[in-house]
């Protein structure tokens, strides 16, 4: 089983490359760094883990995650580096492809890009997204992506995102470039869109049970789709209650569903030093190891 970790680094947090040094000296497999541009002041949106339903405020006090991740790969000579996930609608795809490229390079080859269409009505359409058409203006991304990783002469020509053919290098270091993953939770459309285009699947807070339920159904959906099923990997994002959460049965009965990796949050780390906050996770290193 991997373990990942994933932190929502501010001003607060220390420097991301000596905590995603840290991370690697622990022995975690992956660092994760999560995204939000702004928060609108006045906004309709419900967030519903809050018990007021409003946006938490650190939302708008997180750092860029590529300027992070380039700084954890500086730092860096093993562990993955991931987003956790990037609001891939929200970004130029064409600067999106140089930046992730570039991140690649650097690290030479540990970056993973994590994806999603996002939830804050307000925060897409102040960056230009169209709410409504977000999951497709990410599925045009994500396949936009991919030709401007491999082609030498990319172009692509979809409903939200096109461009004629352009040169663009450098070129990622993994072979038709860094692993996709999708970070919906919901399973009543999140199943078709992984196993469409999807390197792999990585919700929140999916239990072993329903894993083993989901799992199946989006191998049997790729292979409708004339995919590989074997080629996409299962993640899942946690928050550890307890020190000694998960136990190890835990983590094999998701080993057991088909999940590769579990990435556990420390959502402390956006006010306090991020180099702590991932020493208090490491007791889950140690208790994977034995459910591998």
């Amino acid at each position: 089983m991997k373990i990942g970790v994933s932190v929502p680094l501010t001003a607060q947090s220390g420097n991301p490359g000596e905590i995603a040094a840290e991370a690697e000296k622990l022995g975690f497999e992956s660092f994760w760094m999560v995204e939000h541009m702004a928060v609108p002041v006045t906004y309709k949106t419900v967030y519903p883990r809050s018990s007021d339903g409003k946006v938490p405020d650190m939302y708008a006090k997180l750092v860029d995650p590529f300027i992070a991740l380039a700084l954890a790969a500086q730092a860096t000579s093993r562990i993955m580096l991931g987003t956790g996930i990037c609001l891939l609608p929200q970004h130029n795809v064409i600067e999106m492809a140089k930046v992730t490229a570039s991140i690649d390079l650097y690290s030479k080859g540990r970056l993973i890009l994590g994806v999603g269409a996002g939830w804050f009505a307000e925060e897409a359409e102040l960056l230009g997204v169209d709410f409504k058409r977000r999951w497709q203006h990410l599925r045009e991304s994500v396949e936009a992506l991919r030709v401007m990783w491999t082609a030498d002469e990319a172009s692509y020509n979809g409903e939200i995102v096109k461009f004629p053919p352009i040169r663009i290098e450098p070129k990622p270091v993994q072979k038709g470039g860094p692993r996709i993953i999708l970070g919906a939770h919901d399973p009543k459309y999140a199943l078709k869109r992984v196993a469409r285009y999807a390197d792999g699947w990585m919700p929140g807070g999916l239990s072993p049970a329903k894993a083993r339920e989901c799992i199946p159904e989006i191998r049997k959906l790729a292979r409708d789709y004339g995919r590989n099923p074997d080629a996409i990997e299962f993640s899942v994002f946690l928050a550890q209650a307890r020190p000694d959460e998960p136990s190890l049965d835990t983590m094999k009965e998701y080993r057991d569903a088909g999940v590769s990796r579990l990435a556990f949050m420390a959502p402390a780390a956006a006010y306090r030093s991020g180099v702590e906050e991932v020493r208090k996770l490491a007791s889950i290193v140690e208790r994977a190891e034995k459910a591998s």
